[in-house]
Formats: C-alpha cells, structure tokens, sequence
C-alpha cells in the first residue's frame, strides 16, 4: 500500500510560507519619521496592498487543490515543496513589475526591461507548472476517485496560464514590442482562453484518459 501523509501538517507548514512571502512583501516599508514621510510613502502601500491580493490569489489556488485531492504521497510533497520556493522567488518580481507601473521607475538600459519581464514572466510560468504537476500527479495516482476527470481538467487548464508566461519570456528575449510593454499586454489573453478552455472542455466532457 503506497505510504500517505498527514494533509493537515503540509497545509499548515505551506500556509506559513505564504505568511513569509507576505512579509517579504512589506519589509522594505520603514516606519515614517513625520506625516510628509508618510504621504510620500503612500504609493508603496498601495503596490503592497495589490501584491498582497496576487499573493493572496496564489494562496488560493494552492488551497483549492489541496481540497480536491484525497491523499498526499512524497510526490505531492515534493511538487508542493517546489511550488513554495517558486512563490518565495515570485513575489520580488511580481512587487517590482506593480511598482513600475504605478510609479514608472526608470531602468539603466532595455536590457533592464527585458530581464524584468524576463523574472516576472518565468516565475509566473513556473509557478503553473508547479500546479499542473501537482493536478496531473494526483490524478495518475487517484484512479478510483470520484473526481479525477476535475483534476485532468485543472492539470490543463493551468497550463494556459504557463504558456502564457512562457510566450511573454518568449516575447521578452527577441525584444517583440519591447518599448510599450507587448510582454507584458499579452496577459489579457488568459481571459479568453480560459473561457474557451472552460466552456468547451468541461470535466463532464473530458475523455477518463492520462
């Protein structure tokens, strides 16, 4: 019989990860020595307070999963361990990526662009590969549950959003439309592709295959 894991111990030491990556976000604000500091510092809070919500969005994919499977082997542990690492990486990038257009900070060179997106981009893609693992991992080994074919479908619908990511890095390194931000403008295309995704491959739909 394969070896299980407590689900309840891996949540609770992911949930404290989150809650450090949350910190990483907020701890370069320094407490303001007067009101005119503070009124300065006002635009910070608001790219904290926007990445907190992308954060806090990840968190909830991650939990989500956690509610659809049924048992933890080493494998997802390992995949989840990975997942937790990529999101320590992605929030300084993601930070920066709102700040810059929020506050336009300037860059030494194009090169500088190109490496952001470059950062930004290649965390996002890897943070849904992280996650289409992990559904595609939990399906393969839970073949006699009620719902596997949810989490085939979720397997591949989160790898429209790292395919995204990847032709955004992809876009990046040749420089395609560099100068106004084409990288980072194709985001917009994950709202039609997962409603077409979602609407014409329900799991009901899904053929019971890996």
């Amino acid at each position: 019989m394969p070896l299980t894991h407590s689900k309840s111990r891996l949540e609770g030491f992911s949930d404290s990860v989150f809650a450090f990556a949350a910190t990483l976000l907020v701890v370069s604000l320094e407490i303001p020595e007067d009101f005119k500091v503070m009124r300065e510092q006002l635009s910070d809070f608001w790219v904290f307070g926007l990445s907190f919500l992308a954060l806090m969005l990840m968190w909830k994919l991650h939990y989500n999963f956690f509610r659809r499977v049924e048992r933890i082997d080493n494998m997802i542990i390992a995949l989840n361990m990975l997942f937790l690492f990529v999101i320590l990486f992605f929030v300084y990038p993601m930070k920066f990526m709102i700040n810059v257009n929020f506050t336009s900070a300037g860059f030494q060179s194009m090169d500088d662009v190109v490496l952001l997106f470059q950062l930004y981009s290649g965390g996002f893609a890897f943070v849904f590969l992280c996650l289409v693992l992990l559904y595609w991992w939990a399906a393969r080994k839970s073949f006699a549950a009620p719902n596997r074919r949810e989490l085939l479908f979720y397997a591949r619908y989160f790898c429209i959003f790292m395919g995204v990511g990847l032709f955004s890095v992809l876009l990046a390194s040749f420089q395609v439309g560099i100068r106004i931000g084409v990288p980072g403008h194709v985001y917009v295309l994950l709202g039609p592709l997962c409603y077409w995704f979602g609407s014409r491959y329900h799991p009901e739909n899904f053929e019971d295959t890996l």
